[in-house]
């Protein structure tokens, strides 16, 4: 029987501080997926005992100070998950993987989304190893670097949402399917997404989050662990101004919410990614 190629390719589920409680995971399970995943954690993780306890043949662990990488701060304590993320792609070159999967640890729903009598709908799925040989499919076919599900918040709006109007977006969060020789670096402490998909797309690098396939999660802020410390000790406001640095004619400060607005970061796709205009304007 011929391997498929989510048979060939490896899960990783960032995680820190959670060995209770693996939602991604049993979702994961739930949904049809078991082969192949692996938990990543960092070796100053306070939990590792636990971990190695109830997941000893799925634990990928490194040391963050073996990872080269820029978290643009002074602070010498090295924080976030920045250095996971980076580390998954020297783990999938050591596993020889041509794709890998990069998943956050907190999802507890895969959806669907679709405009009916128009109406924003969802429909939960009963398996999705199908949708993510499709999305790895699509990945193998074209010249993106990364393809990506959706996330609530993408949704705001409801069916007259700017994500349900494009379909795609040139951003990149969260729910990574990734090709391993894509010379990509997440950088800085907090933000670290959209700190690599601005510098990235102004580059001509193409990450598209689609409409069509989403996970549902927790409030970053509302559980124990994980990045939830960060956000807690700095703000929002710190955690945008990653982006700002990095890429400041691209972003910049907005408020953001309905009755409780919180400082958040703007992106202007005009000046992010490179337009390429028609030959038949050509004088």
């Amino acid at each position: 029987m011929l391997m498929s190629v989510l048979d060939k390719t490896p899960i990783f589920i960032l995680t820190y501080g959670r060995a209770k409680e693996q939602s991604t995971l049993k979702t994961l399970h739930k949904l049809g997926i078991t082969e192949n995943i692996y938990l990543v954690i960092s070796n100053d993780d306070p939990q590792i005992e636990q971990y190695r306890n109830k997941y000893s043949n799925l634990l990928k662990v490194f040391n963050r100070h073996d990872i080269q990488e820029d978290l643009m701060d002074n602070v010498e304590e090295k924080s976030g998950v920045v250095s996971a993320r980076n580390y998954c792609f020297d783990l999938a070159k050591s596993m020889d993987s041509k794709y890998f999967i990069m998943l956050d640890d907190d999802y507890n729903v895969f959806f669907a989304r679709y405009v009916k009598s128009g109406k924003l709908k969802h429909a939960k799925f009963k398996s999705i190893s199908n949708l993510f040989e499709a999305s790895l499919d699509l990945l193998a076919n074209t010249s993106m670097d990364c393809f990506c599900w959706a996330q609530g918040g993408d949704f705001i709006g409801g069916a007259k949402c700017g994500m349900v109007k494009d379909q795609f977006r040139r951003k990149a969060m969260n729910v990574y399917f990734w090709k391993t020789n894509s010379p990509i670096r997440f950088m800085g402490r907090i933000n670290e997404d959209t700190n690599m998909y601005t510098h990235y797309g102004k580059m001509g690098r193409i990450m598209l989050t689609n409409s069509f396939l989403m996970i549902n999660q927790p409030k970053t802020q509302k559980t124990e662990n994980g990045m939830t410390n960060l956000y807690t000790d700095h703000g929002t406001y710190m955690k945008s101004m990653y982006s700002v640095i990095q890429e400041p004619a691209i972003v910049s400060l907005t408020a953001m919410g309905d009755k409780h607005l919180r400082i958040h970061h703007l992106v202007n796709w005009n000046a992010c990614c490179p337009k390429i205009i028609s030959e038949r304007f050509k004088k």
